[in-house]
């Protein structure tokens, strides 16, 4: 039970290859191979799924290039509201959404876990109750950026409500999924949800089973159009196939982010590490940012 393994994705929906630039490809696989050695080191040092996933997301919310933390997207009213769920494979969980101001939405969703005997908070309620907790808190100006205030504007031009790749952009969701040396299994998820999205719209990332999952056969973080997540259950699908119908964590990972997810009006990615530790990347868009470390192994960061 030594073995340990670390998963991680900066979102479905790259930019293409032929926009892709050098420098902006370097510092793609430099902010994924940083969150995959801030996760790492926790597990190769013995410590827990829980924590790993909690240092790997935290280090993408941190880094402007993803859409979640600093970075993240803009609402139709101007706003950026954040969602984050952390949950392990014992079913112990916590998330949150619309927050507006802790520095790291995913420690606002473990204090949740850690703090409450609920598992979701939003709004307003959520920031402060982050703040109650002593979590670093940001003005809103902490997390804008011009990006995605250009992007914000471009979606408003073109009428839509846009995934990243919609409107040639270069981020996306974060998340993560770990498997410890001792066994246990773990799943984190961050977002800014989507440009130009309605004022308090909920997507999939915070509610477990549909892009947040963890049980004792696999944890599963989800990336994509979050309305056809949640219609499909898309997290919690991957256990129920390989618990009840015999699939392996590929198989069943395929199933759902190339049919079912798509059969249900979305499309994305998503990232799935079993109880043995073995992973699965799939994703039904041009490009999924990812990376995987494995204990025995060296980093290993891809783009499309």
């Amino acid at each position: 039970m030594s073995n340990w393994t670390l998963a991680i994705h900066g979102g479905a929906g790259t930019i293409s290859r032929a926009e892709l630039t050098e420098e902006t490809r370097a510092a793609h696989h430099a902010g994924l191979r940083a969150a995959l050695e801030a996760g790492g080191a926790i597990l190769a040092a013995g410590g827990s799924a829980e924590d790993a996933v909690v240092a790997a997301v935290m280090s993408l919310e941190d880094c402007p290039l993803y859409n979640a933390g600093r970075g993240g997207t803009f609402t139709a009213a101007g706003t950026i509201e954040m969602d984050a769920a952390l949950m392990r494979g014992d079913s112990k969980a916590g998330a949150v959404t619309g927050v507006t101001r802790p520095r790291n939405p995913i420690l606002a969703a473990r204090e949740v876990m850690r703090a409450t005997p609920h598992v979701l908070l939003a709004g307003a309620a959520a920031d402060e109750f982050s703040q109650s907790q002593g979590l670093a808190m940001e003005p809103p100006e902490y997390f804008q950026t011009a990006h995605r205030r250009a992007q914000l504007e471009a979606a408003k031009a073109a009428r839509v409500v846009a995934l990243d790749h919609d409107i040639a952009a270069k981020m996306g969701t974060v998340g993560a999924v770990a498997r410890d040396t001792s066994g246990a299994l773990a799943a984190a998820t961050s977002t800014g949800g989507m440009t130009n999205k309605r004022a308090g719209r909920v997507g999939d990332s915070p509610i477990l089973g549909a892009g947040t999952w963890a049980d004792g056969a696999v944890a599963v973080s989800c990336t994509g159009t979050g309305e056809a997540f949640l219609r499909c259950a898309a997290a919690h699908e991957i256990s129920a196939l390989i618990r009840l119908g015999g699939r392996s964590v590929t198989q069943a990972a395929e199933e759902v982010a190339l049919r079912r997810v798509p059969e249900a009006g979305g499309q994305g990615g998503l990232i799935a590490v079993d109880a043995a530790g073995l992973a699965a990347m799939p994703f039904g868009t041009e490009g999924m940012y990812r990376g995987v470390w494995r204990s025995g192994s060296e980093p290993e960061t891809a783009i499309h």
